[in-house]
């Protein structure tokens, strides 16, 4: 049976805190913002750097049996994005992860992304328009873009430009709570 208190953090390295150290990501400021607001969850990040939407598909079974997670939130997709990956396919495994945590009694927090017009503006836009679409199809709450506060901002993003630093995490934070605390419940 599902575990009401706890979330499930399923992502790449935009929730694996790269390049940081784990207690300055949003995850790991998430669990310190609960605990503040009077929520009593305990969050599991089971985020990868790296990670792609068919590992996260792999893994994610055992994470839910582990777990047992009565809140998933769902971040993945960029690194497929940068690989150019068939968005069918991209969009089928998201579908699928949204799927299994239904069955295991989870709901689901999609985060969308966005990724640099190296593949054409066609793909580009594609890709921006797939997580709307996939969150309209299975009702889920949305964020559509998870580094909307800081992508553009040098002063809170790593010297790559893809991943925010230790100032950038407390706004992607910011970001993602408003679609989140409607589904949360105090004690």
């Amino acid at each position: 049976m599902a575990s009401d208190r706890t979330i499930l953090v399923l992502g790449d390295s935009l929730s694996a805190a790269y390049g940081l150290r784990p207690e300055q990501g949003w995850v790991a400021l998430l669990q310190k913002r609960l605990a503040r607001e009077g929520y009593e969850y305990e969050v599991v990040n089971a985020s990868v750097s790296g990670e792609t939407t068919s590992g996260g598909l792999q893994r994610l079974p055992r994470a839910l049996e582990l777990h047992k997670p009565g809140l998933m939130i769902l971040e993945l997709g960029a690194n497929d994005g940068l690989r150019g990956l068939p968005l069918a396919v991209v969009a089928g495994n998201l579908e699928k992860m949204v799927a299994l945590a239904k069955q295991s009694h989870a709901r689901v927090l999609l985060v969308g992304m966005r990724i640099p017009p190296n593949y054409g503006p066609r793909y580009t836009d594609d890709f921006a328009r797939m997580y709307p679409q996939i969150a309209s199809r299975e009702s889920l709450p949305l964020v559509p873009f998870l580094l909307q506060s800081v992508a553009l901002d040098a002063d809170r993003m790593q010297g790559d430009g893809l991943h925010p630093n230790a100032r950038g995490e407390p706004a992607v934070l910011d970001t993602l709570w408003p679609q989140l605390e409607p589904l949360l419940q105090k004690k």
